[in-house]
């Protein structure tokens, strides 16, 4: 019975000895873990210059403020032109199609209709009795200078004249908007035919028409558009059209051309609300010289507005992990208690390694909130204040969140 309990005893003081042994080694690697430096990555000079990993600090800079936007491409109403026929008629030729290249004054179309034959021998008749009535006129006139006619008659030769040429002039106009010569109908020259003729220079968008179809004076024969004027016009909301000035840079993408940014520079902005958006039109002039741009085609951009002068770093030197972002900065302290806590019997590496390791790096993951981002640059604010000669790497920190997560799971490939 004794021997029972002395063996029961031993076996409790053991199990507790045990129990002690392993509480405290867990607790001397807790501590380990909460003294060791957390968030840093050590490179040895071999590994920065194969990253080309630079260092500098903050930089104070003039950064914008940036307003979202979208819109289209579109051209100034003077740079688009809705063909009309200005009097009825028949459809004789048809001398461009979609997609051509027109100039000015060159002829589109060709109607005919005995219509035109009568307007021209109208124009005709009236300019033959204004001739007449002209000379009448002065005839008249000088008689009633020299006391010689009566005052009657030369009042009627007077009005008769003055209708006569007011009716000559509106044929002559008429004449000319179908583009007919006048000089050429007065010298007996008469045309059933009548030519459209391009009214600005660019391409041909729609033909509407058909050889053989009849068109009235309101109908839409063809429709033109000089894409050489072509523009951004942007959309901007209520709320922010109060920071768009002319003169500001827009930078945008257009949907044929993936990957490319343009730039433009605002010339004009509206001075009224669409009723559903409650936005506003930004027009801003492309400064590139770029071809394939139509109108219609659907844009995304970015104002620069209002200017900020502002501590900020390289895009290339923030890293963003799940809804913070970060930068390192070179704590060669942390580097310092790395070397403490490696274990003091670890195997030499061959010379040019160790030459590389006693040049290492350690770099500390610093956590910021970031502000405007402009140019390549974005506006920096520190959570915690930090010296201003503070080294920060300017590139590769994806690089060092991915390395640092490496050695953190223990992943050595």
């Amino acid at each position: 019975m004794m021997k029972t309990k002395i063996i029961i005893a031993f076996i409790a003081i053991a199990t507790l000895m045990s129990c002690n042994t392993k509480n405290k080694t867990t607790s001397e690697s807790e501590e380990n873990e909460e003294h060791g430096p957390e968030g840093v990555v050590v490179l040895n000079e071999n590994q920065r210059e194969a990253l080309n990993l630079k260092l500098g600090t903050f930089q104070m800079r003039n950064l914008t403020t940036i307003v979202k936007s979208n819109g289209q491409l579109e051209v100034p109403p003077a740079s688009s032109a809705e063909v009309t026929a200005v009097i009825g008629g028949n459809v004789k030729e048809i001398k461009v199609f979609h997609g051509d290249r027109v100039k000015k004054g060159q002829l589109l179309a060709v109607l005919e209709h005995p219509d035109f034959i009568v307007l021209q021998e109208e124009f005709a008749e009236v300019a033959n009795r204004l001739e007449y009535l002209e000379q009448e006129f002065e005839r008249q006139k000088e008689l009633f200078e020299n006391n010689v006619g009566a005052g009657r008659d030369f009042q009627q030769a007077k009005s008769e004249y003055n209708t006569a040429k007011t009716k000559y002039e509106g044929l002559k106009s008429r004449l000319q908007l179908i583009n007919l010569s006048p000089a050429k109908i007065k010298e007996g020259i008469i045309s059933n035919t009548v030519s459209i003729l391009s009214p600005i220079n660019g391409f041909i968008n729609e033909v509407n028409i058909k050889v053989g179809s009849y068109v009235d004076a309101k109908d839409i024969l063809l429709e033109i558009t000089d894409n050489s004027a072509i523009h951004a016009d942007f959309m901007v909301y209520e709320k922010d059209v109060h920071l768009v000035k002319e003169g500001q840079k827009v930078h945008f993408t257009v949907s044929n051309r993936p990957g490319e940014e343009l730039t433009a520079t605002v010339f004009a902005i509206g001075k009224e609300f669409e009723a559903n958006s409650r936005a506003v039109h930004i027009h801003a002039k492309i400064n590139e010289k770029v071809s394939g741009l139509i109108p219609g085609m659907y844009i995304s951009g970015h104002l620069h507005t209002d200017e900020k002068y502002t501590r900020a770093l390289p895009n290339d030197a923030i890293v963003t992990e799940g809804t913070k972002s970060y930068i390192f900065i070179l704590d060669n302290q942390a580097l310092e208690e790395r070397e403490k806590d490696e274990p003091a019997n670890e195997e030499i590496h061959a010379d040019n390694e160790d030459n590389a390791e006693e040049n290492s790096m350690a770099f500390r993951m610093v956590e910021v909130i970031p502000g405007l981002k402009d140019d390549g640059y974005t506006e920096i604010h520190l959570i915690n204040s930090l010296p201003d000669n503070t080294q920060v790497v300017l590139n590769t920190a994806y690089y060092l969140l991915a390395d640092m997560k490496k050695e953190e799971t223990g992943d050595d490939d």
